[in-house]
């Protein structure tokens, strides 16, 4: 499908694949090196700028998502024939998540810093399984429903499409050349 349909695929798939990617990146970055991200919002005019770049950028992110989800959605459409019923619940959760997201970025204001000290700490807490909830307890519904779905796309994951992001065709490098032609 995304051969035939590939003007339909390249207006969902470049703006969630660049927006979701970038604001993964910097979740990581943060967590990893929550030194550096306290010092980039440290400053009032960084935070607020990069508090704006993460709205934007989740933003296009769910543009592109919405493109996706109808490009599934139109009738007769090839990518309605091969998507599963546990792509389409993984479409779904995912609207949430970044949906979720974006309302976190819009309506509790500077969630950059209290990420640093409410979800990093709860993070690393489980990464190293010991489990304390007593920085994100507290927290309003909607950052509790966003770490909700993302455990869910964690859970979907292998089980969806979505494996292809850990997928690498090794063989690809081996494999010989092809020659296309336009003539039989």
């Amino acid at each position: 499908s995304g051969l035939l349909e590939n003007r339909k695929l390249f207006w969902g798939s470049v703006p969630f694949h660049y927006g979701i990617t970038l604001i993964l990146l910097a979740h990581v970055l943060a967590a990893l090196l929550p030194g550096v991200a306290g010092w980039l919002l440290g400053g009032q005019i960084r935070r607020l700028v990069l508090e704006l770049t993460g709205i934007a950028l989740g933003l296009y992110a769910l543009f592109g998502l919405i493109v996706l989800i109808i490009r599934r959605l139109a009738p007769k459409s090839l990518a309605q024939a091969v998507t599963s019923y546990i792509d389409g619940v993984l479409l779904f959760v995912l609207l949430i998540q970044v949906g979720s997201g974006i309302g976190i970025a819009i309506f509790n204001r500077w969630g950059g810093m209290w990420y640093l000290h409410t979800a990093v700490p709860w993070f690393w807490s489980l990464v190293t399984l010991h489990p304390d909830i007593s920085t994100v307890a507290a927290l309003p519904f909607l950052p509790q429903l966003h770490f909700l779905t993302g455990f869910v796309v964690i859970l979907l994951f292998p089980f969806s499409r979505l494996a292809h992001l850990v997928m690498f065709p090794v063989q690809f490098f081996w494999r010989p050349h092809r020659v296309v032609s336009g003539q039989r």
